[in-house]
């Protein structure tokens, strides 16, 4: 039975949308600090869905809410906050995108933990997929000013994430979405408020940001197309693959978002990076297929 055209799109669509994040900080950052756009990503997200799953009345994880906010945790604000926290010290987008492009060797290796196994030809493709996401970012990479702060919170991000997909995999990847994700997101915004207060002088009043267009339009993308659309898709794609499978599509994101940054603002995209982008794609079919 051949599977229907919205399960084989999610992969895909799912990495369209994930790659938007490097574009989103680009528009985002310049007019707010990277903490304060979290919380208000977080908040934004929970003001869209707690009315919905009021309505829809939609059931709670029973007793598996403690896993399903650590997971949330480690993969919304131990990730996102150690990346645009790094870019926002000066960490290249091309150095902090190859760092957490380790993500799926990471899993590969820990795979056994979750009682996975990863085949042969799956390590084949994960290491053609790392060369392919090196060749990628190759010419984005640059050391200057780069401090060691900068690379502690890229390292943190990329054992946040790695350790959250790992965890929600093995302790609760089936749960309702909507509820989830709404647990998910205030537990990430507990832990991320009093980083914002002590390091960046939060305060209800905002007085940090300047709302214009540009600031506006990432935060409102950030909320509906990354921290719902691509997160749902995230999480089912963790319920129906195995963690290496679904890992390995973020060998895609750095080629993508170059794409999409020689699109938007006419960034340098070399021969390269298109033989590191044909690269990646194949160790992506590698990996996930069967």
């Amino acid at each position: 039975m051949h599977p229907s055209p919205y399960l084989a799109a999610m992969p895909w669509l799912f990495v369209l949308l994930w790659s938007t994040g490097f574009i989103v900080a680009k528009f985002g950052l310049p007019y707010a600090p990277p903490l304060t756009f979290l919380l208000l990503r977080f908040a934004g997200v929970l003001l869209v869905l707690l009315p919905l799953v009021l309505i829809l009345r939609a059931p709670w994880p029973t007793g598996r809410v403690g896993h399903v906010a650590l997971a949330g945790v480690l993969v919304q604000a131990g990730y996102l906050a150690g990346v645009w926290c790094a870019i926002k010290l000066g960490m290249p987008a091309g150095l902090s995108a190859l760092i957490v492009g380790m993500q799926p060797v990471l899993t590969a290796f820990a795979a056994p933990l979750i009682g996975e196994s990863v085949r042969g030809k799956q390590w084949i493709g994960l290491a053609l997929g790392l060369c392919g996401v090196a060749l990628v970012v190759a010419n984005k990479i640059s050391l200057i000013g780069l401090s060691t702060g900068s690379i502690l919170l890229c390292l943190m991000a990329l054992l946040s994430i790695t350790a959250g997909t790992l965890y929600q995999k093995r302790y609760c990847a089936h749960f309702d979405l909507r509820t989830g994700t709404i647990i998910q997101f205030a537990a990430s915004a507990a832990v991320v408020l009093p980083f914002a207060i002590l390091f960046e002088g939060f305060s209800p009043a905002l007085d940090a940001v300047q709302w214009t267009p540009n600031f506006i339009g990432a935060l409102l993308w950030s909320i509906l197309a990354l921290s719902i659309g691509a997160i749902f898709l995230l999480f089912s794609l963790i319920r129906k693959s195995a963690a290496t499978s679904v890992t390995s599509l973020l060998y895609l994101t750095p080629p993508t978002t170059a794409l999409m940054a020689w699109l938007a603002f006419g960034e340098q995209f070399s021969w390269i990076g298109l033989v590191g982008m044909l690269l990646a794609v194949a160790g992506v079919v590698f990996v996930v297929k069967k």
